[in-house]
């Protein structure tokens, strides 16, 4: 099993558990017991524990033998119970691997004491401590070693030395936490711990627990510069936050589960969770990483003639997929509106009204997918009925949330077949945020990857890499926000996406210009056509939910503004009129317009759109 790792990690990445003790205490243990001897007093909790990461997808679990040590038992009296517990731990975890083909690691953290030249405990007994640990855990039936959650790197020195006392051939994943700028407790750079734990034997390094998933990643790549060695990480679900006494950790399942990607493209081959996270964590990251290497195989496995499968086609050239390819391809500035799905089946309203923007010039009706998470008619079918009634072209918003990469495929190739031209690849909003907060999500892709799908569609593969004869021809839109707090996450991603195939931009609805210019200086070496997202507000309570739960930048101007009007129809009136400024101050910026239409008002969206005057063709 140990050289079957070794060799699995040369060609994909294996995905590990995640914490032990946050399920403990959500489980009911106190904080102030020892988890560890849990192995011998409760072996069906840690048991169970197991089992749901199993069934989860992770393939490798750690034994619960973080503070398996006799320095750290010995605050409970219980410094001489070493071997049982550690021996009770790996046969657990044993145990509870026997039906899946999965490893187990032995876990091991650090001395909770000073080691010379720090402390009074020297480096021999540090040593004679973790070997042991390590004895217990092998005789016990472990397949490799994780030195986890080290600061300092003396004390995982000790721990190595007592791995290779043990057993010479164990695999070690050598694991040290660090700090938001990437360094050890001891102040070592990656630079300085990476090349130092190579040397000193270890088979895997990384860094594992303290900081969320951006810092981390940040340090893997700097270590990726040093290190020619299988790398490993773990980081916890973001950083903590206290609330009413207890650390919480506020990292969803999905962006755990983007970051085990990034982490994988890094060079990470064994990739887990630490503090926070969950065997939903897990589950979707599973989910994400079977799915990134079904993309690498499209990407990069040759597609010959000599193989008996014809290469990919040229896609379409975009002014002949869809006459709003056609505008954006020659660079005229594109109007569209927003049509959101009723929550029934009947849709006279939204087809009377996708009648009355055509009339008026507007150039295509843009339909989410059950935004906020709600239950509504399929887009995909309105979207169909509206082009087939009307004969307006529609923007079909695609989400990752409620569809797997099969069903993703199946959808679109239905939606090319049905005359559907137009996309936005959005990742969606998790079902929490909706009526239905117990629906569980797919997000088997986040947007970059769907993009990446559709992409390929166009070119004629499947997500396998297979042909599919004619390539669809689908206009490829995403999001972007100018406004969100991280920004340098967002160009990141708007990059990832523009590199992955996007061919146009819609932006959350823009309030604050500067925000807008700032976005659009920062895209300038990726830039494609950027559509801006126009809303007019209705009341002062929209305004306020617009910037503190939907994270748009909305300035006080605009709320003090909305504030001053006195009646709901003044408040309407001044909302269209901050609409049609917006509109009027990003003409020259950007290659098009999105007008909402808050509550079906229509008639709004056309007040906002009279303000570009004789400058907007008609239809």
């Amino acid at each position: 099993m140990a050289a079957d790792l070794l060799a699995r990690l040369k060609k994909s990445p294996v995905l590990c558990d995640g914490a032990m003790g946050t399920l403990l205490y959500a489980k009911g243990v106190f904080i102030n017991r020892c988890y560890d001897e849990l192995n011998l007093s409760q072996p069906d909790l840690i048991r169970g524990i197991h089992q749901e990461y199993l069934q989860a997808g992770a393939e490798i679990i750690e034994t619960n033998t973080f503070g398996g040590n006799a320095f750290r038992l010995a605050r409970h009296s219980m410094a001489d119970r070493v071997h049982d517990i550690n021996l009770a731990g790996a046969r657990l975890a044993r145990e509870a691997a026997k039906k899946f083909d999965v490893w187990v690691g032995g876990s091991v953290g650090p001395l909770g004491v000073r080691i010379e030249p720090l402390g009074k405990t020297s480096f021999e007994e540090a040593r004679n401590v973790f070997r042991d640990q390590i004895a217990a855990l092998m005789e016990g039936g472990i397949d490799l070693l994780i030195l986890e959650t080290f600061g300092y790197l003396e004390e995982i020195h000790q721990a190595i030395l007592a791995a290779r006392d043990v057993n010479p051939a164990i695999p070690v994943v050598a694991q040290v936490t660090i700090d938001e700028d990437g360094n050890c407790l001891d102040g070592s750079t990656p630079e300085v711990f990476a090349p130092r734990l190579a040397e000193w034997g270890a088979d895997v390094i990384g860094c594992n627990c303290s900081v969320g998933p951006v810092a981390m990643l940040d340090a893997i790549e700097r270590v990726r510069a040093v290190s020619s060695l299988p790398l490993a990480a773990q980081p916890n679900a973001g950083m903590p936050r206290s609330v009413e006494g207890r650390n919480i950790y506020l990292c969803s399942p999905e962006y755990m589960a983007s970051y085990a990607r990034k982490f994988v493209a890094s060079g990470v081959r064994l990739v887990g969770g630490c503090c926070g996270t969950t065997p939903d964590h897990i589950r979707v990251m599973k989910s994400a990483l079977r799915v990134g290497e079904a993309r690498a195989k499209v990407t990069t496995a040759p597609i010959t003639k000599d193989a008996g499968r014809p290469a990919a086609q040229p896609a379409l050239p975009m002014e002949k997929r869809s006459r709003l390819g056609a505008r954006l391809a020659a660079g005229e500035f594109l109007t569209m509106v927003e049509i959101v799905p009723p929550k029934g089946t009947d849709i006279r309203k939204e087809v009377d009204g996708a009648r009355f923007l055509k009339s008026v010039g507007v150039d295509g009706i843009n339909i989410p997918d059950s935004p906020r998470a709600s239950a509504r008619m399929s887009n995909q079918a309105l979207s169909l009925l509206v082009q087939q009634q009307v004969g307006i072209e529609a923007v079909l918003h695609y989400t990752c949330r409620d569809r797997n990469v099969l069903g993703i495929q199946s959808d679109l190739l239905g939606a090319a077949a049905t005359g559907i031209r137009n996309l936005i690849c959005i990742t969606g909003d998790p079902p929490k945020m909706g009526s239905y907060p117990d629906a569980t999500a797919v997000f088997d892709v986040d947007s970059i990857g769907l993009v990446n799908i559709v992409h390929n569609l166009n070119r004629g593969l499947d997500i396998g890499g297979n042909p599919l004869g004619v390539g669809t021809a689908f206009v490829i839109g995403v999001g972007a926000n100018p406004g969100v707090p991280n920004i340098e996450e967002e160009i990141r991603r708007f990059e990832y996406k523009v590199e992955a195939g996007a061919e146009y931009a819609v932006t959350q609805p823009v309030f604050d210009l500067g925000l807008l210019e700032a976005f659009l200086r920062r895209v300038e070496h990726c830039r494609i056509p950027v559509v801006a997202g126009i809303w007019p507000l209705v009341s002062v309570r929209n305004a306020e939910f617009m910037k503190n739960e939907l994270r748009v930048s909305v300035p006080d101007s605009i709320l003090e503004r909305m504030a001053r009007a006195g009646t709901p129809e003044a408040a309407r009136e001044e909302g269209i009129a901050i609409a049609r400024e917006m509109l009027i101050a990003v003409r020259g910026m950007v290659q098009g317009a999105q007008i909402s239409a808050p509550m079906g008002r229509y008639a709004s969206a056309v007040d906002v759109l009279e303000a570009l005057g004789t400058s907007k063709p008609t239809a």
